[in-house]
């Protein structure tokens, strides 16, 4: 044990500072590292192929349904991003310029891309001429640029890796639809392969994306209770394909504008995983998005044998898990035990020269730390029990905490006393005005997450000012 307290030393305490935990545990489990350049990071080997899992499973679901990826140019003409209104005034104060380029000024600002919105839009107008063109179901995996006052590793940087569907539709209903496809899909991306539940719902007027008629957002909910938007659709109806011009000949021989949407997901879902599931050790990974499922841990590796068993066990189990060997000398097994579980890998086996000799190894679980001897010519049926069992065991821990975390309010002293003994989400009516919206974030620090799908009658009153009540909304203090 004394070696377990030396390793994660430096590793500060979950529960009495979340914030540092969470910086420690991204450098400390080597996922990442701040760059030179302020407010971004450098995403280390195994911080980028948790990305890379997240990027096959939600590529795989977006081309089921139709997409196509394509790549488009990071620099956009300031001309074209002033072309929509809402959309500039949504984005100036995070957007940065290229106004200089080989040692000469240019005749126009270039803005390094925020979002591919205009850019989309004004070469769609370009190609786009009849309904039977349609529907342009379009996707880039690309990086962007957001001028972030405060930064924090993958939760918010100024530059960033995400994927940006952009789409257009024949008619309002075909894109409306798309919309809420892709928020389906989203939910199974982090529901199914991070295994953290979800909250849906739509944006409120004032949250909604810039430009957008409607935007429909997945929440998650942190270990400290507070909320992280983890992936948004949107549905903009014709605001973009008007001002530029994307239009088309109808069935009618008539000429109509298209309808559009737009969605997208992040390498912010890395940051869900680990403020979702990480606990005092360290990260804590779901097998099905960990780059390593399980790591084979030689005991008396100087022993005749052990670390030829422990290959010929990667060998026969590599085809069905995605599983190393820890063959470093230079450091003991305790170290090793401790290195698993920083790194939040599912699953380790111990095995040494008694284990080889009685036909067995130890499987050692990373959520609950249960040891377990199994026979080792049923070690892949087991290894893929258990690490089903890991994956929806730590949905479930999840959930619980969602649910604990979750509280109905129905006036203002409630709403501010629950939020502040038990941070996490905040049940309560309103009456739609922004003036609520407000006071109850300046009252607080809770936003409003969404106005989820499913909406259940509290009260008659509004949790703020006491007027008639529209909406069931959850509130919740956001990273």
């Amino acid at each position: 044990m004394a070696k377990k307290e030396e390793f994660v030393k430096d590793i500060a305490n979950i529960d009495e500072d979340f914030a540092k935990w969470y910086t420690d545990i991204v450098r400390k489990a080597d996922l990442a590292d701040y760059a030179d350049t302020k407010g971004c990071i450098a995403i280390k080997p195994y911080g980028y192929a948790i990305w890379e899992n997240i990027q096959n499973y939600a590529d795989k679901l977006f081309k089921e349904t139709g997409v196509k990826n394509v790549y488009f140019p990071i620099l956009i003409p300031d001309s074209l991003l002033q072309k929509e209104k809402d959309h500039v005034e949504g984005f100036a104060p995070e957007v940065a310029y290229v106004t200089e380029a080989g040692g000469e000024k240019l005749d126009e600002k270039l803005c390094i891309r925020p979002t591919s919105e205009t850019m989309f839009s004004t070469l769609y107008a370009k190609w786009l001429k009849s309904w039977r063109d349609l529907p342009y179901v379009y996707n880039q995996w690309c990086n962007v640029l957001r001028w972030e006052k405060e930064t924090r590793p993958f939760l918010r940087s100024r530059e960033f890796l995400w994927q940006e569907g952009h789409t257009i539709h024949e008619t309002e209903k075909e894109a409306k639809e798309r919309t809420i496809q892709m928020l389906e899909i989203y939910t199974k991306v982090v529901e199914e392969l991070l295994a953290i539940p979800v909250l849906r719902g739509r944006k409120t007027e004032k949250e909604k994306f810039a430009g957008a008629d409607e935007t429909y957002t997945i929440e998650t909910l942190t270990r400290d209770g507070r909320a992280l938007q983890s992936g948004t659709s949107h549905y903009f109806g014709q605001n973009f394909t008007k001002p530029f011009e994307v239009k088309f000949q109808n069935r009618e021989g008539k000429e109509e504008y298209a309808y559009q949407t737009s969605w997208g997901i992040s390498t912010r879902l890395i940051g869900a995983v680990i403020m979702g599931h990480g606990d005092e050790r360290g990260l804590k990974l779901p097998p099905k998005v960990a780059p390593i499922q399980v790591r084979i841990i030689p005991i008396a590796m100087h022993k005749e044998g052990v670390l030829e068993k422990a290959e010929e066990l990667k060998k026969s189990l590599e085809k069905d898990f995605r599983i190393e060997v820890d063959s470093r000398d230079q450091v003991s097994p305790g170290f090793k035990f401790n290195d698993c579980e920083l790194k939040g890998i599912p699953v380790r086996i111990e095995i040494g020269p008694r284990d080889i000799e009685n036909g067995e190894c130890i499987l050692v679980r990373r959520d609950t730390f249960e040891k377990v001897v199994v026979k080792l010519d049923e070690l892949n049926t087991k290894l893929k029990e258990m690490l089903d069992d890991i994956q929806q065991n730590m949905f479930n821990m999840c959930k619980k905490r969602l649910e604990e975390k979750t509280q109905i309010a129905t006036n203002m002293d409630e709403f501010t006393k629950k939020i502040n003994e038990n941070q996490g989400y905040i049940k309560a009516m309103w009456c739609g005005n922004v003036e609520c919206e407000n006071k109850i974030k300046e009252l607080t620090g809770a936003h409003s997450r969404c106005i989820p799908f499913e909406q259940e009658k509290l009260s008659d009153k509004c949790v703020c000012c006491g007027k008639e009540a529209r909406y069931m909304v959850v509130w919740g203090r956001q990273y």
